[in-house]
């Protein structure tokens, strides 16, 4: 079953927040809690982690991009 990431809200002030690094790469085998990317918001950096086991199928929002 494929399964959405959607970016975690990190404040109650966030709104966007932009995509510094991807740490896995398309089709890399994942675990629930294992950073998957860096993201950058208007107070500071963090990571991501993965709400799943599985495998990273699709990045659909590139390194730089705001989301």
């Amino acid at each position: 079953m494929i399964k959405k990431i959607t970016m975690p809200k990190l404040g109650e002030t966030m709104e966007e927040g932009e995509i510094i690094k991807w740490l896995k790469e398309e089709g890399e085998k994942v675990e629930k809690g294992e950073p998957l990317l860096e993201i950058a918001t208007d107070k500071a950096n963090m990571e991501v982690e993965s709400p799943e086991t599985g495998y990273l199928r699709k990045i659909v929002a590139k390194e730089g991009e705001k989301v």
